[in-house]
């Protein structure tokens, strides 16, 4: 007897329509975090003030989390619609080379953008209460 698979729920296809549509933005998103960190490199060799610099960081803190949000789509995008609702159909696609090569670049974008929060903003004074 062969058991047929149920159909995709209409919820899941959103889903994976929204992930496919923020996925094709990740190289425009990974140009912009790009040239966010150049423009806060070249701040930091200017000697920029606190100020600029703290606004410069949190820009790249910006652009870092939306390629990393994209990445982490395209990974949902290459596993497929059924990957939303079955548990097993998501880990066996895990396995394969091309989910496996987003998983690998959405984990380093992360990494990135843990790193750059703990260090890389800087930490403006405290103002007093008037």
């Amino acid at each position: 007897m062969i058991v047929k698979r149920k159909p995709v729920r209409q919820e899941a296809m959103a889903k994976y329509a929204a992930d496919v549509a923020l996925s094709e933005q990740f190289d425009d998103l990974f140009a912009q975090a790009r040239d966010a960190e150049q423009a806060l490199r070249g701040a930091q060799a200017a000697g920029e003030p606190d100020a600029s610099l703290h606004r410069l960081g949190k820009r790249l803190d910006e652009a870092l989390t939306a390629v990393m949000r994209a990445a982490f789509a395209a990974e949902r995008a290459q596993i497929g619609p059924r990957g939303y609702e079955d548990r097993i159909y998501r880990r066996k696609a895990m396995a394969t080379s091309a989910v496996r090569t987003w998983t690998l670049e959405a984990q380093r974008l992360l990494t990135l953008r843990e790193s750059h929060r703990l260090t890389g903003i800087v930490r403006l004074p405290r103002t007093p209460a008037a």
